[in-house]
């Protein structure tokens, strides 16, 4: 991308992220890779509603500056996503209230409920809470990064990153789509999950029509452990499961079990 396309198309996400509510005040940040090694990005205490060509910020990939301008003060973690993510040069940070509102209540995005989901984005995890604008965000985010196309930041907001500004503003967009529909669907009594053989189809054309790779079957969501596809590196993560003592003895829960005894509780509790 020339650098003057990649100028305008970030004046425009960054309206459209405001414009949206996925940010107010100077939440938020967006960068994109140019060619020969530099990255254009929002400076820190703007307003991407207001944001002009004239106010980006240029660095290197090392986030040191190359105009007068001082890049938002999370260009760390833009620049730990394109050193696990070679293929990845735009990445988009909000804090869209959907989405939000998940990370927040500590829960990723990860059911399969949408089929479009499933072929054009996959699951989206949760990072543990790191204090933004430090290593402990990155370092939070390190892990997930590699095989994952958008992550929640506990009780922080969303990031999604793609091959160029525009795949990275649709895989945000879809997050929050998805996380509001989900949220709608609970008020009306909690979805229907898409069937391991569903899912298996999904991602076998996702795969043939190049939406996904084969490395995103090591994505670290319930769901992909249901299916019979194996990960190809053979390193897919082991859902995360927690524990409780009763009268009787030790009980082990998978994540999605303990969000749903919980859910449930929170219902009759209501009643």
């Amino acid at each position: 991308m020339d650098e003057q396309t990649a100028r305008r198309d970030l004046i425009e996400i960054c309206h459209l992220m405001y414009e949206r509510s996925y940010v107010v005040s100077s939440d938020g940040n967006v960068s994109v890779q140019l060619g020969d090694g530099r990255v254009l990005a929002t400076p820190t205490m703007t307003c991407k509603g207001r944001m002009t060509e004239d106010s980006i910020a240029v660095t290197d990939l090392e986030g040191r500056s190359l105009n007068d301008r001082r890049a938002s003060s999370e260009l760390a973690m833009h620049l730990l996503i394109y050193r696990e993510r070679p293929d990845v040069k735009a990445v988009c940070h909000a804090h869209p209230p959907h989405g939000t509102a998940f990370a927040v209540a500590g829960l990723p995005i990860d059911q399969p409920i949408l089929s479009e989901v499933i072929l054009t984005l996959g699951c989206v995890p949760l990072a543990e809470y790191g204090t933004p604008s430090t290593d402990e965000l990155s370092d939070a985010m390190r892990p997930l990064v590699k095989h994952h196309n958008a992550l929640l930041m506990a009780n922080h907001g969303a990031v999604a990153y793609g091959s160029d500004l525009w795949q990275a503003w649709d895989r945000l967009e879809t997050l929050e789509h998805t996380a509001k529909i989900a949220i709608l669907s609970r008020v009306l009594g909690g979805s229907r999950n898409l069937s391991p053989d569903a899912i298996e189809k999904l991602i076998n054309v996702r795969e043939s029509a190049g939406y996904l790779d084969e490395g995103a079957r090591c994505q670290a969501c319930g769901y992909l452990h249901e299916t019979r596809l194996s990960c190809p590196t053979g390193d897919r993560p082991t859902p995360r499961s927690y524990s409780a003592t009763n009268g009787s003895g030790r009980v082990s829960l998978s994540r999605e079990e303990l969000v749903e005894l919980l859910s449930q509780a929170a219902r009759l509790s209501e009643r």
